[in-house]
Formats: structure tokens, C-alpha cells, sequence
């Protein structure tokens, strides 16, 4: 079930990511700074990084079923929603203070990395 959700979750949010830049190409680039375009794009950008984060970990709970990976998948979902979702709505709406919550989505997807190194570190000894 784990490894089905972070699958489907990867690929939509990987999907929503293209969407997201495209309508920054074409819908924001005329209407916000280029710093703030470039923000936007730092959010799309983290956010297909780890949508395609996503989908490993979906491959690698399904193979290997380890209930740690689980515990990664969703320090990356969480960092998309904080890190690039703040970076989203910090751009749409010129809401500066916004910025302050993206450490927080930073800070989740160094806890996801850390805690797929250790997953695998652990399930893979020989």
C-alpha cells in the first residue's frame, strides 16, 4: 500500500511540477520579477527533484519493504509541501514572510535523505 501511494504521489506531483513551470514560463514571466520568477522556478525545480525521490522510494518499498522508507517518502512530501509550496504561494501572492517557512521544507528534505541513506545502509548489509 506505502510503496502504491509513493508511486502515484512521485508521479503526480512530477506531473504538477512540469505544469508549474510552464505556467511560470509562459503566465509569470511578464507579470513578476525575474528574482521572483526565479524563486518560483526553485520551487519547481525541488519539487521534481523529489517527486522523482518519490518514485524511488515507491520502487524501493515495494522491492524491498522496508518500513523506513516510508518514514523518507513522506519527509519528502512534506518538503515539497513546505519548501516549494511557500516558494508558490510566497510568489502569487508577494507575501515576503512566506519565505521563512521554506527552511522548514529544506530542513524535511535533508531529514527524507538522511533517513533513505540510513534505510538502505541498514537493509542492505551484507
Amino acid at each position: 500500500m506505502m510503496a502504491r501511494t509513493f508511486l502515484v504521489l512521485g508521479a503526480v506531483l512530477a506531473g504538477l511540477a512540469v505544469a508549474l513551470g510552464a505556467f511560470a514560463a509562459h503566465g509569470l514571466a511578464s507579470r513578476v520579477t525575474p528574482e521572483r520568477l526565479q524563486t518560483f522556478e526553485t520551487g519547481v525545480r525541488y519539487q521534481m527533484y523529489h517527486a522523482l525521490a518519490l518514485l524511488l522510494i515507491g520502487w524501493l518499498r515495494y522491492r524491498l519493504g522496508t518500513p523506513g522508507l516510508s518514514v523518507a517518502g513522506w519527509c519528502f512530501l512534506a518538503g515539497i509541501v513546505l519548501f516549494s509550496g511557500s516558494l508558490y504561494v510566497l510568489v502569487l501572492t508577494n507575501t515576503p514572510w512566506l519565505g521563512a517557512v521554506a527552511p522548514l521544507g529544506g530542513t524535511a528534505f535533508i531529514l527524507g535523505w538522511g533517513v533513505l541513506a540510513w534505510s538502505l545502509w541498514h537493509v542492505l548489509r551484507a
